[in-house]
C-alpha cells in the first residue's frame, strides 16, 4: 500500500470552485482499482501552524504505485485537470510507504 500527499495552491479566491470541481470527481476516483481512499482537506485555524486558505490538501491510498499510476492516466482524471487548470497554480506531490 502507498498514500499520496498532494498539495495543490490555489489561485486566491478558486478554492469553493476547485472544491466543487474536484468533490464532483471523488466517486469516479473511489470506483478505480486499488484506491482505497480519496480526500481533500482544507487546513484548520489554529495556533500550531499557519493556514492557507489557497491550498487543498489530498490525502490518498492506494494497493499499489500501479494502480496510482493507472489513476493518473485515467480520462476522467485529464477532464478534471482541464476543468481545473485555471484555479490552481501548483501541485506538489509526496508518495509514501507505511514504515
Amino acid at each position: 500500500m502507498i498514500h499520496v500527499i498532494a498539495t495543490i495552491s490555489l489561485n486566491p479566491g478558486c478554492r469553493e470552485k476547485f472544491l466543487e470541481i474536484f468533490r464532483a470527481n471523488v466517486p469516479n476516483v473511489l470506483h478505480e482499482d486499488g484506491c482505497l481512499s480519496y480526500e481533500p482537506c482544507i487546513d484548520v485555524e489554529c495556533k500550531i501552524v499557519a493556514a492557507d486558505p489557497n491550498k487543498i490538501t489530498v490525502v490518498e491510498s492506494w494497493e499499489s504505485l500501479e494502480h496510482l499510476e493507472a489513476h493518473l492516466k485515467a480520462p476522467h482524471m485529464k477532464a478534471y485537470a482541464e476543468k481545473v487548470k485555471d484555479l490552481r497554480n501548483a501541485t506538489e506531490l509526496k508518495i509514501v510507504e507505511p514504515a
